[in-house]
């Protein structure tokens, strides 16, 4: 690990740890240079503005799915339960700091953040594409378009309600999503016989027959 990947995971652990004690808000970028005993130089290199915390946070969980291989015959497990592994993957590696997560998130839905709020769907579409590599999707053409829109509305769906989700390990999230997943795998299997349905080839015209010619009988003279 480089030093400047050093620094900048340093910075943003003393970050979300000072945020705990208070909250994402009120949290200054100069208490954690002295925390750090760096200067606000040192941060701005890594972090140019406070939101970039953020997405080095999330960043986090991203890697989180990637990081490791998958477990022995993940890819022959059905696709909703791969994508189930891989969201809640992502998810508990936000999970010790939910709260802050949450208050991160209001930050940038804040009316004056709407620049942060074009870079947040940027953030969406990328995370769905790395999900689908990580679930070892395949889909092309239109079915691969179709995917990417369910496949958002589940992730941002399950993400809401893992938000405010005090249930032990997540079950509420989890079955949430499973009921997501259920519904979009029912969608999937009509959309599948609807654009994979063989085409149907027309009978090929038979030639007509030569016209039969009737041969004379060969006549003799006697």
């Amino acid at each position: 690990m480089s030093n400047q990947t050093d620094l900048a995971n340093r910075i943003l652990d003393q970050a979300l740890e000072l945020a705990e004690a208070s909250s994402w808000e009120t949290l200054q970028l100069h208490a954690v240079a002295d925390a750090l005993n760096i200067s606000m130089d040192d941060i701005r290199r890594c972090y140019p503005q406070k939101d970039d915390l953020v997405e080095a946070w999330f960043d986090r969980a991203d890697q989180a799915v990637l990081e490791n291989p998958p477990i022995e015959d993940f890819r022959k497990l059905p696709p909703p339960e791969r994508i189930h592994q891989v969201i809640m993957t992502w998810l508990d590696a936000l999970a010790k700091h939910r709260r802050l997560t949450h208050q991160m998130l209001m930050y940038k839905l804040e009316p004056g953040h709407i620049h942060l709020q074009a870079l947040g769907i940027m953030r969406i579409s990328r995370t769905v594409q790395w999900f689908r590599e990580a679930a070892y999707l395949e889909t092309k053409n239109m079915q691969r378009i179709i995917e990417e829109v369910s496949l958002t509305t589940i992730y941002l769906a399950s993400f809401t309600r893992w938000l405010c989700d005090d249930s032990p390990h997540s079950q509420n999230t989890q079955a949430c999503l499973d009921s997501l997943l259920r519904q979009w795998d029912n969608c999937g299997n009509t959309a599948r016989k609807l654009f994979c349905r063989p085409a149907v080839r027309p009978e090929p015209h038979a030639e007509p027959s030569p016209p039969e010619t009737r041969q004379e009988p060969h006549q003799t003279n006697h």
